[in-house]
């Protein structure tokens, strides 16, 4: 039998060059033919051939809609893949539609549900609609924590039997290697936030914590390492950041491909995100054995078992946060310590990527009937 030829889809270059770096590589050491599809203006996913769509990630005019919908339909006739792996909430919608239409297999991963499940209202109605229909007749659908996956059969918009669980995009153990608490004066913490620059992902809560804080700890401080300027109607603007860093709240790094020396040079790494599906940085960060500290809501909740690994807190509240990094703060070495090896025999347990890819593998080989 010959290797399947296999067509990622995502809202972004990034989601595919970083988030899927893994699984790229896993099933390509197996064999399998791997191409991109991103929105126009993108550019190249490096190592994969690709193609550009006019896709916009957070767009709502119908016309402009339905003109990504055409253009994947066309795609996909044209390129003839063997398989359709689609991420981010608007490329599974699109992409099921359009391989239903182009008689193509499809594979998607609920990697997050996006603003539109948070906030709810009339949005979340017409959304669901969509992923109903596009969802119809898929025989594995990939979730990436019990909580959206349960959500999902709630709403009707899966069957039980079409449901798959794995544990996120998973992480390279061996690339996010375990590395030793860094040395500090007394009184001094420092704790890294990693994704992008999003009210969605409590970044506003966290520096309103900050502003609680700072008075009681001024060696505590905060890193913000994500992009600015996201498209997202949630995302924080210019002007806010700079204040923030001017009052002395956070840091922010910029964006990285490395995250790595990041999370090596911090004692806990801080996610207060209203949703997640299973959050990557969260994942990098226990592989190189640091404490957690996280909202208590789904993905989140899958990787930071309280009191084990970290600490878990109320959703959208400043004083919550303030709380969770306050007890953090207080933790002696030897429990921040604890909390870190912990982190790291979970990720190795249950988080590795070889997981994830193996599930890939299972799935194709069943809709494809090629060999992987």
């Amino acid at each position: 039998m010959s290797s399947p030829k296999l067509l990622l889809v995502a809202n972004s270059r990034w989601n595919i060059a970083h988030q899927r770096a893994g699984l790229v590589r896993g099933l390509r050491a197996r064999g399998a033919t791997i191409e991109a599809v991103v929105p126009d203006g993108d550019g190249a996913v490096p190592g994969l051939t690709t193609y550009e769509i006019p896709l916009v990630a957070d767009g709502t005019a119908p016309l402009r809609e339905l003109k990504s919908l055409l253009a994947l339909i066309q795609l996909f006739r044209r390129v003839k893949p063997d398989a359709v792996l689609s991420f981010t909430p608007k490329a599974n919608i699109y992409a099921g539609l359009a391989a239903r239409a182009a008689k193509i297999p499809f594979i998607p991963n609920v990697s997050g549900l996006g603003t539109a499940f948070i906030k709810g209202g009339m949005l979340l109605k017409i959304q669901a609609a969509m992923y109903r229909e596009a969802f119809r007749g898929v025989s594995a659908i990939f979730f990436q924590n019990r909580d959206d996956a349960a959500l999902f059969e709630r709403m009707g918009l899966v069957h039980r039997q079409q449901v798959r669980l794995i544990p996120g995009s998973g992480v390279d153990c061996s690339a996010f290697k375990a590395t030793p608490m860094p040395k500090r004066k007394e009184g001094e913490t420092e704790l890294l936030f990693i994704g992008r620059l999003l009210g969605d992902k409590g970044v506003r809560e966290l520096a309103e914590a900050m502003r609680l804080l700072r008075p009681r700890h001024p060696g505590l401080k905060v890193t913000l390492l994500g992009e600015l300027g996201a498209i997202n109607r949630t995302a924080i603007t210019a002007g806010e950041l700079d204040g923030w860093v001017a009052e002395g709240l956070v840091t922010h790094a910029g964006r990285t491909d490395d995250v790595r020396p990041f999370i090596a040079a911090a004692d806990a790494v801080i996610l207060p995100s209203y949703r997640e599906g299973m959050p990557k940085a969260l994942l990098e960060a226990a592989a190189m054995g640091r404490p957690l500290l996280a909202a208590d809501v789904p993905g989140c909740r899958e990787i930071v078992r309280k009191g084990e690994n970290g600490l878990l807190f109320e959703v959208r509240s400043a004083a919550a946060l303030a709380e969770a990094i306050e007890r953090f703060v207080a933790a002696p070495p030897i429990e921040r310590q604890r909390w870190g090896r912990a982190s790291r025999a979970i990720a190795e347990r249950e988080y590795d990527e070889r997981i994830v890819v193996d599930a890939y593998r299972e799935a194709v080989i069943a809709l494809t009937g090629k060999s992987l």
